[in-house]
């Protein structure tokens, strides 16, 4: 499932080739059909995201929700647009450009109530200027759920996913099994700003990096990282192999559904 730094990616591309346009609106596969002659020829006004969903806009309050889930795909391209597929749930066009949605888990025409709603059910995301750090670390100083699994809460903090939650973690040599309620002030500060600065990053590269400066290939003359994901991590996808800084194997175990990594050497505060 895409994190949060594509989604705010693709409210960017979205804006870039579509705002202040008046595109095409369809269906090709027939699910979004009454919403998208509704919204053909309609301007595009505004693009947000948060977390893992992404919002536009078309007038000024008629609202497409997106949620990609684990299957869902956006592909742009220039126009003349090719023939859509009959996959294409979503397809907006305009003179120069076109945008092809498949497999989104959301795909809904919903209002101004309906997206403050979602809004109101997800945690603070690092990517959005008006997010407030204070209403997660409320959540994650009572509980005793491990700090792991509430970074994957999206009600807790939204937009943070699988890679960046154990990327973080290592960082800041926090053990991914420590209860929320053992995570200092002071740590979540440090957790907070620097998801900031790596989802940020994020945005701005299209892929996730969150290795140190002096822990780069080049710096510790090393191969690249060879994976679908592109990146160079610590610890994610990383089993078996032996931690940047300490040499120990990194270990995975199953948590919140999806795949831990961690460096037991490095992290056992």
């Amino acid at each position: 499932m895409p994190e949060g730094h594509t989604i705010h990616r693709l409210a960017h591309d979205y804006a870039a080739r579509f705002s202040a346009t008046t595109p095409r609106v369809t269906s090709p596969q027939g699910k979004f059909s009454d919403a998208a002659e509704l919204l053909t020829g309609a301007e595009l006004t505004h693009t947000e995201a948060h977390g893992k969903h992404l919002f536009l806009r078309f007038r000024d309050a008629d609202w497409v929700h997106i949620h990609l889930g684990l299957f869902g795909k956006v592909t742009f391209g220039d126009a003349p647009a090719p023939p859509p597929t009959d996959t294409v749930r979503l397809r907006l066009a305009n003179a120069t450009s076109y945008v092809d949605l498949r497999g989104p888990t959301t795909c809904a025409l919903i209002t101004d109530e309906e997206k403050q709603a979602v809004h109101a059910r997800l945690g603070p995301d690092p990517l959005r200027t008006d997010a407030d750090p204070k209403t997660a670390y409320r959540r994650i100083s009572r509980s005793r759920t491990t700090i792991a699994a509430l970074l994957m809460d999206q009600k807790v903090i939204a937009g943070v996913g699988n890679v960046y939650r154990a990327e973080v973690l290592f960082r800041h040599r926090i053990d991914p099994y420590r209860a929320g309620r053992d995570i200092t002030p002071a740590e979540w500060d440090a957790i907070w700003t620097d998801l900031v600065e790596l989802m940020h990053e994020g945005v701005r590269n299209n892929r996730i990096d969150t290795v140190r400066p002096e822990h780069t290939p080049e710096a510790m003359d090393r191969p690249p990282r060879v994976d679908d994901h592109g990146g160079e991590v610590y610890v994610y996808r990383r089993a078996t192999l032996p931690c940047h800084i300490c040499a120990t194997e990194i270990h995975t175990a199953g948590l919140a559904a999806r795949n831990l990594f961690w460096c037991p050497t490095c992290q056992k505060n």
